[in-house]
């Protein structure tokens, strides 16, 4: 069915206090956890409030789940000018540990969006090695892919990237889609087998304008700054686009569909990663690195599972 737009006044606000909630992740059981600057991840609870778990550090970012239940972590460390390594966190005995701090002898330092397929690889980004985060975005391709797999090895496995930042499956885990922030696009990989990726290419247009220092002005609505995507069940590609308030998504056709704007910030502030859940996996949420809550509404379509919310 064509994707219909989602009114900025039907989300409700969750998670009211919480700290950067930069990403959101469902459970198999329904479980709501998202990112907090204050601890090692919250649980969102029914009724909307939200309570802190495990250790603070860093500041853990794009969030997703293993088989087992447990949390991975991306820590965007370079925020507070700290180590940024993919970690682990499991709610059931509050274990949180260092999964990977350096591969191929290059240190993590903003580990941003971490996505586990079902052979078990986990594939991450890390955006830059700038000393700030906003100095990488003038452009430089010093961000890169790595991936951890099953047997604890882990490898480099795309680079030369620009701020690589949220990533997505294809349903058949024939491709990997990784946002680049500072390209305004999204580009796509081929998996090839044993946890390897072929030559990236960009999938679909350009999604916006850059801003360019010293140049004229750019309109808030026309910048193309991208960050989180998710894959729906339909095939489509949702990116956000937080620097616009809005949310588009990349159909199969390539078409580019606007599903979520909010040109006033009010209620969707600076979107940076969407995901799904419920029993029907309609249920959509929306993280911020600016709002001090989280978004819950309703999606015209489902999400597509991720690994953890498999039978």
């Amino acid at each position: 069915m064509p994707l219909q737009p989602i009114a900025p006044s039907a989300f409700t606000k969750v998670a009211v206090g919480i700290d950067r909630p930069e990403d959101v992740v469902v459970a198999g059981d329904g479980r709501v956890f998202a990112s907090d600057h204050q601890c090692a991840v919250a649980e969102i609870l029914p009724d909307g409030t939200f309570k802190r778990m495990g250790p603070k550090g860093g500041a853990p970012n794009g969030i997703n789940m293993d088989r087992q239940g447990r949390v991975l972590i991306a820590n965007f460390g370079i925020y507070d000018r700290e180590e940024g390594p993919l970690q682990r966190f499991d709610p059931a005995t509050g274990h949180h540990e260092t999964l990977l701090a350096e591969v191929g002898g290059r240190r993590l330092t903003s580990a941003n969006y971490p996505v586990m397929d079902r052979a078990g690889n986990i594939w991450c980004a890390n955006s830059t090695h700038a000393d700030t985060w906003p100095q990488a975005l003038d452009g430089r391709d010093d961000g890169f892919i790595f991936v951890l797999r099953p047997d604890g090895s882990s490898q480099i496995v795309a680079e030369g990237l620009r701020f690589p930042n949220g990533m997505a499956l294809s349903a058949d885990e024939a491709f990997l889609f990784c946002a680049q922030t500072s390209g305004a696009d999204v580009m796509r990989f081929a998996v090839l087998p044993g946890g390897k990726l072929g030559r990236g290419e960009r999938y679909g247009p350009v999604l916006g304008k850059l801003q360019e220092a010293g140049g004229a002005q750019v309109a808030m609505q026309d910048l193309g700054y991208t960050d989180g995507v998710g894959m729906d069940a339909e095939g489509n590609l949702w990116v956000c686009l937080p620097a616009a308030n809005k949310v588009v998504a990349i159909t199969p056709a390539l078409e580019v569909v606007t599903v979520i704007d909010d040109p006033s910030g009010e209620v969707v502030n600076h979107p940076t990663n969407i995901t799904w859940g419920g029993d029907d996996l309609r249920d959509l949420y929306i993280g911020s690195i600016r709002a001090g809550y989280v978004l819950k509404g309703r999606s015209p379509v489902a999400g597509q599972p991720h690994v953890h919310q498999l039978a």
